[in-house]
């Protein structure tokens, strides 16, 4: 099981920040076509965690978790670097982050490709299908009480 840490924006240190946006751009941004700003305020909100999987120091998996405005709970901006693909780092991220949300729902939006990856961890589709930046997405929830 690979280590998981997790760190707020104000607690990283400037070259673990830039190699986990850095990570999140090669993959959003570059990878997937898809010209869009992927820093955003969601980043530097204080409630924002930022989770990764490194190997020899370097990040290789990434995704964040935050509070909306609302109180909602929210994971996102879950990135896996290619050449790291399918070693299980994108899933003991996900864990992770759900084991520190708790009992709290979680919302996601899910590229529509990963539904049945994301009903794994006890997702569910929350309502109808969506464009995001030209990416097909859902939305998904999965309950307060599936945590427990």
């Amino acid at each position: 099981m690979p280590h998981v840490r997790a760190a707020r924006l104000a607690d990283l240190d400037p070259l673990t920040l830039f190699a986990l946006l850095r990570l999140r751009v090669d993959v959003f941004v570059v990878e997937q076509a898809c010209a869009y700003p992927e820093l955003d305020e969601v980043d530097t909100d204080p409630r924002t965690e930022h989770l990764w999987v490194d190997v020899d120091g370097e990040p290789v998996a990434t995704l964040r978790t935050f509070v909306d405005a609302a109180g909602t709970h929210h994971l996102g901006r879950v990135a896996t670097a290619t050449a790291h693909r399918g070693r299980g780092y994108a899933s003991a991220l996900v864990e992770e982050a759900l084991r520190r949300t708790g009992s709290r729902a979680v919302h996601i939006g899910a590229q529509t490709y990963l539904e049945r990856w994301y009903e794994r961890f006890g997702f569910r589709r929350s309502g109808t299908d969506y464009l995001e930046d030209g990416i097909p997405h859902l939305p998904m929830v999965r309950d307060g009480d599936a945590a427990g």
